[in-house]
């Protein structure tokens, strides 16, 4: 690549909005801070790269538009949404991963409401910042304005286009990077559910956040696997 891949937000339109049709984030929105599950390790471990995690929202709200845990983001109330920000993970050599490296406090309401159309629900911000954020920066509005930064620089490509035709997950993969420079089919991983459909697109970044090729052991869905894309109701 010519120059740093985050740096394509400085000339291209704020693209994290196209994601979020009619966005409005409702008032006293809270995000109380997140403990570690008893159940899970703490891990402090040298980053070696990141994970860009994008979730596609209509196929996690799919069975959800009458759910209150997932008002915010399903409902319609607050906006109709596309791709969202699942999270931006900090990884490591090997499967495990850092995670729940500090203990945090309640969000800032205004970093809340500042990332809402970026990620429509509080309790995803509070576990991201918690599980994630802690072991890549000291304060949340320094993780999530990285994650910002990351998320406005990736174009999407048209996903009711490609809702309407046969799909597989090496075709997916191949439209996503044809929107964006320097990004590769080997850079993305594919989460698709036992039904088929796709749910979650995962980008492979490196140290410096510029996109790399996924790293061998990283859980890979074949080129030849259907994937079909739930436009919504």
């Amino acid at each position: 690549m010519r120059a740093l891949w985050i740096l394509t937000l400085l000339c291209a339109p704020t693209l994290a909005d196209a994601q979020s049709y009619q966005c409005s984030p409702p008032s006293g929105l809270n995000a109380p801070a997140e403990r570690k599950p008893a159940s899970e390790p703490r891990r402090v471990k040298p980053v070696t790269g990141y994970t860009l995690a994008l979730s596609w929202s209509p196929e996690f709200c799919r069975m959800r538009k009458d759910s209150r845990r997932d008002a915010t983001q399903c409902s319609g109330d607050h906006g109709s949404f596309g791709f969202i920000l699942h999270g931006l993970w900090p990884d490591a050599r090997g499967p495990a991963y850092p995670q729940w490296c500090a203990p945090t406090k309640a969000l800032p309401p205004v970093v809340v409401k500042r990332n809402f159309c970026m990620m429509p629900t509080t309790r995803l911000m509070a576990h991201e910042w918690a599980k994630h954020g802690t072991c890549m920066a000291k304060r949340p509005e320094t993780y999530f304005r990285v994650s910002r930064i990351m998320f406005d620089a990736v174009r999407f490509p048209d996903m009711d286009r490609l809702s309407r035709k046969p799909l597989t997950a090496g075709q997916f993969r191949n439209a996503f990077a044809a929107v964006n420079e320097g990004l590769q089919p080997n850079m993305l991983r594919l989460k698709i559910n036992q039904r088929g459909w796709l749910q979650d697109v995962k980008i492979c970044l490196g140290k410096n956040f510029r996109p790399r090729r996924c790293p061998a052991g990283m859980r890979w869905v074949k080129e030849d696997k259907p994937v079909k894309i739930w436009r919504g109701a």
